[in-house]
């Protein structure tokens, strides 16, 4: 069966007198791939630009080919061979051939599909593929080859920013792109893409609700991944702007939050007062008060949640957290504190962390139910797929990444014949069923009590508020809401807050992002060392900063603190986490 095998191996890579090659490399890499194939090594006897001479390495093996250049012609051709092995060929799995080109040329194609193609599943597919062993370092560098022979090299993408800034201007009106670079080698120092489509997403449809985060990248020259993110009215990620520093630092940060106040107050006329989530890092919180000074920023609740996890590393404590941190009103946050405070003394870590900063009772910005950044496993998962990628690619992948996104959405969108969006539908449903269980007394056109076995809230329906505060917090009416609003005969749905809107939601994914030429048909582009054009030619190189030697160390992010955080169902009738009127357990004693 073996030898079956072989020889139909062997007539695959037949050679005959006469056979033509385009080129002498050509012939040279078909007769190494032959050589790999069939098991034996080959020898070059002659190599120049009119020939090409090689016969079998082992002494004695008759095995032999001439290829010369054909007269009048660029092609070459076979004018001598003797085409058997009287020799046993290699037996092991170690093979001249297999060099760094060779592997290249190998993976190139799966490398094109796949940039995260990593060096030890390299050389165990070629073992299984090809019967050869290379080592993990001819691997690696086979990989780097095929990734620069498919998109460039890294400093080819360096040089490449000021065209590509150029292009998104064009080819995307209203956008803005620009990169800028330091020092008299003009080393590449930042680069800032925000997207029309994104800026009048946010600007116009979506809750005034940003989250920075940002992530470090991995790759030959290093760098710092930032983004501005808003939320969808469905929860997604909404990204307003990306940017690449060569290194996280108070000044990056500063510039970065710059740029944002810049496009949004070129944009509209009256700066929308934002809530603004993050890890809130001295750099991030000095860059916010700077420019934007009424904002409220807040702590992401991962963040907090990690640091009282690390702290005190106990689980009923880090579940009285969760419960303190979604509780709506003083009182109810007060009273959990109290009991955690039975378990363990937690003051000395709220004096770090102030509630006001992070608490759902205690925090002024809005949120509208939305506690945790988003974008921090996204941007991992960007930065992990595109950092071994050159610049100009990395962002191709992101811009890829976020016209799939907006496209998806928008026709999903279309598509909707409902008042709210559907998270938002069901919600409403939730509190329209559970507000049968209240008795509503009317104080005025607009005031009502809402009376239930444990507590009377007060709802106004002109100011929407209610004094448990989930409609204020959530953006959207709480079940005493719906029943204030049902009882006089209005669709509770019309008093969610506009970006629930389906129409909203239309608007939000109206403006798409549209394609960039081929970096062949690019001009040369001048940009100067602060991002404007130049009147110069000014090449942008790498940055001085380069990777270690040494495998990176990969950022492991928590399981447990990617999936917690979601809004917690609070009961309107007993007031306690986990569950809603429909499910309590508590007898209803209001006719």
């Amino acid at each position: 069966m073996a030898h079956q095998d072989h020889d139909l191996i062997a007539a695959d890579y037949s050679l005959v007198i006469g056979q033509e090659f385009p080129d002498v490399e050509t012939c040279r890499r078909t007769l190494k791939d032959i050589a790999i194939a069939l098991h034996f090594e080959l020898r070059i006897v002659k190599s120049d630009r009119s020939r090409f001479i090689a016969r079998c390495s082992k002494d004695g093996c008759p095995w032999r080919v001439h290829v010369a250049k054909c007269p009048g012609v660029l092609t070459f051709s076979i004018r001598t061979l003797h085409g058997e092995h009287t020799c046993e060929g290699v037996h092991n799995l170690h093979h001249q051939q297999a060099t760094v080109g060779w592997v290249a040329r190998s993976v190139e194609s799966r490398v094109r599909d796949n940039p995260q193609y990593k060096p030890k599943e390299i050389l165990q597919d070629i073992r299984e593929q090809h019967g050869v062993a290379v080592s993990y370092m001819q691997a690696w560098r086979g990989k780097e080859r095929s990734l620069a022979a498919v998109h460039g090299t890294l400093e080819d993408g360096y040089r490449l920013l000021p065209g590509y800034c150029d292009q998104i201007r064009k080819t995307n009106p209203g956008s803005i792109a620009v990169v800028s670079a330091v020092g008299s080698e003009n080393c590449f120092h930042r680069l800032f893409i925000s997207y029309r489509a994104s800026i009048y997403g946010f600007l116009y449809s979506c809750r005034p609700l940003l989250e920075i985060d940002r992530v470090q990248l991995r790759g030959k020259y290093l760098g710092t991944l930032f983004c501005a993110s808003a939320v969808d009215a469905e929860d997604m990620l909404f990204p307003l702007a990306f940017a690449i520093v060569d290194a996280e630092n108070d000044d990056n940060w500063m510039w970065f939050v710059t740029e944002l106040r810049k496009l949004l107050g070129v944009n509209t006329d009256k700066m929308p007062v934002l809530t603004i989530l993050s890890n809130r890092e001295k750099g991030i919180v000095q860059a916010i008060e700077y420019n934007f000074p009424n904002a409220l920023h807040g702590f992401c609740l991962r963040y907090v949640t990690d640091s009282f996890r690390d702290e005190f590393k106990n689980s009923k404590l880090v579940n009285l957290f969760w419960n303190a941190f979604y509780a709506l009103t003083a009182a109810d946050f007060q009273a959990i504190v109290n009991e955690m405070m039975e378990v363990q003394d937690v003051r000395h870590w709220f004096e770090r962390f102030p509630p006001n900063l992070w608490a759902v009772a205690y925090f002024e910005g809005i949120r509208y139910g939305h506690f945790a950044l988003a974008i921090t496993e996204a941007l991992y998962n960007l930065a992990l797929e595109g950092h071994e990628l050159p610049i100009v690619q990395m962002m191709e992948h992101i811009r890829n990444q976020l016209t799939s996104w907006f496209n998806d959405r928008h026709l999903v969108a279309l598509s909707l014949a409902s008042v709210l969006v559907p998270s938002a539908e069901k919600i409403i449903s939730e509190a329209s069923s559970d507000s049968v269980c209240y008795q509503v007394l009317r104080a005025n056109k607009v005031e009502f009590e809402i009376v239930s076995t444990e507590r009377t809230n007060i709802v106004d329906i002109q100011s929407r508020t209610c004094s448990c505060r989930r409609w204020q917090i959530y953006g959207i009416p709480c079940a005493h809401a719906a029943a204030a609003l049902l009882s006089c005969g209005h669709d509770v749905r019309l008093f969610a807050h506009e970006c629930f809107s389906v129409q909203k939601y239309r608007e939000t994914y109206s403006q798409p992002i549209y394609p960039i030429a081929d970096r062949n048909l690019w001009k040369e582009v001048a940009e100067g060392p602060e991002g404007s054009n130049g009147n110069s030619t000014i090449i942008i190189r790498p940055p001085k900063t380069r990777r270690p030697p040494g495998r990176p160390k990969k950022k492991v992010l928590r399981l447990e603190s990617l999936k917690r955080p979601k809004r917690v169902v609070q009961c309107g009738r007993c007031h306690l986490l986990g569950h809603s009127q429909k499910k309590c357990t508590l007898p209803n004693l209001i006719g």
